[in-house]
């Protein structure tokens, strides 16, 4: 099997999963006990938190444990709008967002929240301009993703943070697919909140952390206990937390080099498809993209079919976001960036990872140009 879909998950990474064993067997103990044994859970939390922290340059006590990336983006965008209601109920986000951004956003447009939402260029790149025109007096938060889950598109979070600062509004940025790949700085990009999610990086799937800048003015997520702060009640998932914590060490640490050696397949993948197969194109930016990103429009041949038939090849692709597969609607990202639904129809996304290699790129890159010379004709 050849994986190409690290952009939906990531296996495991070994390290990870030895990190957990123990809390899986022997240290079993309730975080929130008082006696020795539960010691040990709670002091390996603690040492997450600060490994976790010191990753995107924060403060242990900004970091929030959460189920994933679905309710890290839940709880900042909820949370932020029951706290700041009465100052006002505007917020701005963009049409690239991932579900887990859109649909609560359309949730508070049901409860009497407006929601402004900033189109994309040709590639995907969210203009801080736009966004600064959007702000209005009554503008409470900015959501938009550090990179694009479909086309990886890198966005310019740093000019569109500085922006925010300014004008005293939340910034929240969806960083699910950018952290463990770029280098992220909550303090040098002024990011107040920051979603992240275990799986996509080589850590457990169930388990990610919500960054939360000190003094923010968010409500609490969860209700029943004192956990988090009194932020998010429930029982911690140790063996998750370890394993993300150990996950992001590893990550962190081969960070400069497979960021490198991931583009370089990258960047081959590109101009193969390039050059062997005519009439296609490559979506997003070329220059601001994240490392392991091929999304593709190969014209006049059904995405499905094609993944279908890679799939018996042995290569495993995807049509987009994972969280949309068995949709029938072409994609809303694709849409946005000026696609027709045929286009959208008829490209495929390859997101490449630390255990992808330059055989499997080489590989996938003949079985791909043969199977659309098979459809075309």
């Amino acid at each position: 099997m050849i994986y190409l879909d690290h952009a939906a998950t990531t296996r495991m990474c070994p390290e990870a999963l030895e990190a957990m064993r123990p809390f899986l067997e022997g240290s079993f103990g309730n975080p929130s006990a008082i006696y020795t044994f539960a010691g040990e859970a709670k002091a390996a939390i603690d040492e997450v938190r600060e490994t976790l922290a010191a990753s995107i340059g924060a403060r242990p006590d900004e970091i929030f444990f959460t189920s994933g990336g679905t309710e890290a983006d839940n709880w900042a965008i909820f949370g932020t709008a029951f706290a700041n209601r009465e100052r006002g109920r505007h917020i701005i986000t963009s049409q690239i967002e991932h579900h887990a951004v859109l649909h609560p956003l359309a949730r508070l447009e049901d409860l009497g929240f407006t929601v402004t939402y900033v189109a994309p260029d040709a590639e995907g790149r969210i203009s801080p301009e736009a966004i600064e025109e959007a702000i209005r007096p009554d503008t409470i938060l900015v959501s938009v993703m550090y990179a694009n889950n479909e086309v990886g598109t890198t966005q310019p979070v740093a000019e569109i943070g500085e922006i925010c600062k300014k004008h005293g509004v939340l910034f929240h940025t969806d960083a699910v697919q950018a952290y463990g790949h770029v280098p992220i700085d909550v303090q040098r990009v002024n990011i107040d909140l920051l979603s992240v999610s275990g799986h996509k990086m080589g850590g457990p799937k169930g388990i990610g952390f919500l960054y939360m800048r000190k003094h923010t003015n968010i409500a609490s997520y969860l209700l029943g206990g004192a956990q988090e702060r009194q932020m998010r009640a429930g029982t911690e998932n140790v063996p998750g937390i370890v394993g993300l914590g150990c996950a992001a060490s590893v990550a962190v640490h081969h960070l400069e080099r497979e960021q490198e050696r991931v583009t370089a397949l990258r960047e081959r993948m590109i101009s193969r498809l390039l050059e062997e197969i005519p009439d296609i194109r490559i979506n997003g930016s070329r220059k601001d993209r994240l490392p392991g990103n091929v999304n593709v429009t190969i014209q006049g041949v059904s995405a499905e079919t094609l993944l279908v038939l890679l799939d018996l090849a042995g290569i495993c692709a995807s049509a987009g976001s994972a969280c949309a597969a068995g949709s029938i609607d072409p994609s809303h990202v694709l849409l946005a960036m000026g696609l027709t639904k045929e286009e959208a129809k008829s490209t495929i996304r390859l997101s490449m990872g630390a255990e992808t290699t330059e055989e499997e790129i080489e590989k996938t890159c003949d079985i791909l140009r043969d199977l659309v010379q098979k459809l075309r004709a």
